[in-house]
């Protein structure tokens, strides 16, 4: 949890029908203290989807519902384009094997309105078969949300007061609802999403529309209840949930060859673990990760819930873990050792980070720190590698297990050894693309469209980057793969041939406004006038720091090297404030990191580039002055003058790459005091040359004692700056060599 961030964490472990074991680790509500137990409530995300198939299959023992008719029969209003002459049924429907759209148009997993669920259905026939029925396995929360809508439908009952009846309330799940209660709601624990460059915040709470596929509340106590139940073969004291052969049923995958002992059930997915057979589910709805796992021959199950976004990588392990120790005390086995991973040794990520391989199967190793991150050839999640037994392992909210080993100038991965490949400078987009490239969608769930390797790039759900194949003028393809495959994302363009609306699986996506798309300079609303601020923060004194300090030493950068461009933003009323702060141009720095920044300099110019410096040593009150006119939501940007700045030191630099040829500085992804996430140094959006860019300035700056600033690329701090005391004097006070406060 402390490794992977994460906030709180449940656990249950049943042995047939006793929950032997139940437990909350961590902090359910961080910010009131309030700690994770065994019966706090979590919003389970797909698990849901089991108990609104058991009502089906309640319905179909009694011989109300059929599951092989046309799903038409009871609701006739259901008319998805399907051009293939098969019609959709139950069974195709809980199985994952009828075609739809992952995702309805109305009611999707983007979609904060919270509309009915005979809207989210409806909204259905405006789409068209991904696939023919029965041919291939696609995952849709829409098909599950139409197989919810027929239990509404048939039984004459909103969909979450009958399952409350007929299911929940059945098995006496007092803690779970698909509707909470005030009581329910009151215990429900808080969940972060997280981006992977670097923002954390509260998940969001909206209904999903699609609620019989995803939107059920429970406690890890009462899931534990459930799969009692379940090895009790459905019958409960005062009645059963259901038949044992049903259930048995229930486990046997769908549409798959004879003999196939793995698949899509009905609900249920059917797998194996260790020659075990395993059924189960997992779940992921807006900052919370499920796993729900049985082995019903053994009757031993495992339920973990965390409160981290897509963390179902985490949840799974921990299940899988604890069944496999739980045979091992049935079996009088010695205990199951849980796999682990370290941190990798320091100086590692950095010296193996590149890209190996070509084509599809090569991969990228992204270097952050001491930390390395894998990222596949073709797209995928990225995540993170440690130190293993073996070499390194993925070991990540994301994911685990696959292992990767270091040769000298290669890495063998899956059996297959992967030369490194040298990175050079990426061409330019096609000019065609300009106008797709952005942010797009909602704050809490965004769609970004980027270029990589020469294809335009689709992140979808915070994590998941496919490759789009471009099929017309503004119409792409998801890949073959992934949570997508099958369907498109078309883009519509304003006059100016900018894209106002990116359209991905029929989900229309609004393209947001990030930052100024025409080169101009980022503004901020100021809290209060400039001449208000500047005569407080020049009354104000800095903080009074305790300790041993190094006598400063700040010389001028261009001293140095006169080669090195100045560009001092802050000397003009071109920059965020639209204010003068400093009386000339100038660029002091403490004399080691000036002489590493000339050393930096000096390193680009083989590659074709300089330095253009835009700001380095700063006086104490005009951090105060950023401090006092930025607005609260924006202050991830601007120094604390309760702390003082590093540039107040004399120890941090902005500055960005000019190209030697034109003169010109670079293009990155934004602009320099953008406050924007496009400023944050691991922003995934942009260009493959933007990044690059970005890329090839970190990495010259880290090679000489800096340490850039995780949300801009352009700040830089040098390792020694504790050293230096906080000082308040103006440029002419230093030019004068009055300096030294």
């Amino acid at each position: 949890m402390v490794g992977k961030q994460i906030a709180a964490a449940s656990v249950a472990l049943v042995d047939d029908q006793e929950t032997v074991w139940a437990r909350g680790f961590g902090l359910a509500d961080p910010e009131d203290s309030v700690a994770a137990t065994a019966t706090t409530v979590y919003r389970v995300g797909s698990v849901s989807k089991l108990f609104t198939d058991i009502a089906i299959m309640q319905l179909v023992e009694r011989g109300e519902l059929d599951l092989d008719v046309p799903v038409s029969q009871y609701l006739p209003e259901f008319k998805p384009t399907n051009p293939f002459g098969k019609p959709i049924t139950l069974r195709q429907l809980m199985s994952h094997h009828s075609g739809l759209v992952r995702e309805p148009p109305v009611g999707h997993y983007f979609d904060a309105t919270q509309p009915w669920l005979a809207q989210t259905v409806g909204s259905l026939n405006g789409t068209g078969l991904v696939y023919e029925p029965e041919t291939r396995f696609k995952y849709s929360n829409a098909a599950i949300a139409a197989a919810g809508y027929v239990l509404e439908r048939t039984q004459g009952e909103p969909f979450a007061e009958y399952l409350e009846r007929a299911v929940l309330g059945h098995m006496g799940l007092n803690d779970s609802a698909f509707e909470p209660d005030s009581a329910v709601a009151a215990r429900l624990a808080k969940a972060y999403m997280w981006t992977y460059d670097g923002r954390v915040f509260t998940a969001p709470t909206f209904e999903l529309g699609t609620s019989p596929a995803g939107s059920m509340y429970s406690t890890v106590t009462d899931l534990a209840r459930f799969m009692s139940v379940l090895f009790a073969g459905g019958t409960l004291p005062e009645g059963a949930l259901l038949e044992s052969a049903t259930l048995e049923a229930m486990w046997i995958p769908q549409f798959a060859a004879a003999g196939q002992t793995t698949g899509a059930g009905l609900g249920f997915a059917v797998s194996q673990i260790d020659g075990h057979r395993s059924v189960g589910h997992g779940g992921a709805i807006y900052g919370f990760a499920t796993e729900l796992l049985l082995l019903p021959d053994e009757r031993l199950g495992a339920v973990v819930v965390v409160t981290k976004d897509a963390a179902n990588s985490v949840a799974g392990r921990i299940a899988e873990a604890a069944v496999r120790a739980m045979l091992a005390l049935r079996d009088d086995r010695s205990s199951v050792a849980f796999p682990a991973a370290d941190p990798l040794p320091p100086g590692l990520a950095r010296r193996v980070a590149g890209r190996y391989g070509n084509g599809a199967g090569s991969i990228e190793l992204e270097q952050w720190e001491d930390r390395l991150f894998l990222l596949p050839g073709r797209g995928g999640v990225r995540a993170e590698l440690r130190a293993g037994a073996d070499g390194l392992v993925v070991d990540d909210p994301l994911a685990w297990g696959t292992r990767l080993g270091l040769l000298d100038g290669a890495v063998v991965i899956a059996g297959d050894t992967l030369p490194r490949v040298e990175q050079s400078r990426p061409a330019e987009m096609p000019a065609r693309w300009r106008g797709l490239i952005g942010e797009y969608g909602w704050d809490y769930n965004t769609l970004y469209i980027l270029e990589r390797d020469g294809r335009l790039h689709a992140l979808i759900e915070w994590f998941f980057l496919y490759p789009l194949e471009q099929i017309a003028a503004d119409t792409f393809a998801f890949p073959d793969w992934g949570l997508y495959h099958g369907e498109r994302v078309v883009f519509e363009r304003d006059q100016t041939g900018r894209a106002s609306n990116a359209i991905a699986a029929g989900i229309r996506f609004e393209r947001r406004s990030v930052g100024p798309e025409d080169g101009s300079t980022f503004r901020i609303e100021l809290l209060q006038p400039v001449e208000q601020i500047r005569a407080a923060a020049l009354a104000a004194q800095p903080p009074v720091e305790r300790g041993q300090f190094r006598d400063p030493e700040l010389v001028e950068i261009v001293q140095l090297d006169s080669s090195i461009g100045l560009d001092v933003r802050y000397a003009t009323t071109n920059n965020f404030m639209g204010a003068v702060f400093y009386e000339e141009q100038r660029a002091y720095l403490q004399r080691p990191a000036a002489e590493a920044v000339v050393r930096a300099h000096r390193r680009l110019r083989p590659l074709g580039y300089g330095l253009l410096l835009h700001d380095a040593y700063r006086p104490w009150f005009v951090t105060k002055m950023f401090w006092d006119a930025t607005p609260e939501d924006q202050k991830i940007f601007v120094a604390d003058p309760a702390t003082g700045s590093r540039h107040n030191r004399g120890c941090a630099i902005d500055l960005t790459l000019v190209d030697l040829a034109t003169g010109e500085p670079v293009i990155m992804v934004g602009g320099y005091d953008e406050f924007s996430d496009r400023s944050f140094a691991r922003y995934p959006g942009g260009t493959s040359l933007q990044r690059w860019h970005r890329e090839l300035l970190r990495r010259v700056m880290e090679d000489e004692g800096f340490r850039v600033y995780p949300y801009e690329w352009w700040h830089f701090d040098y390792q020694d700056w504790a050293q230096y005391a906080i000082q308040n004097d103006t440029f002419e006070q230093l030019a004068a060599g009055r300096g030294g406060s």
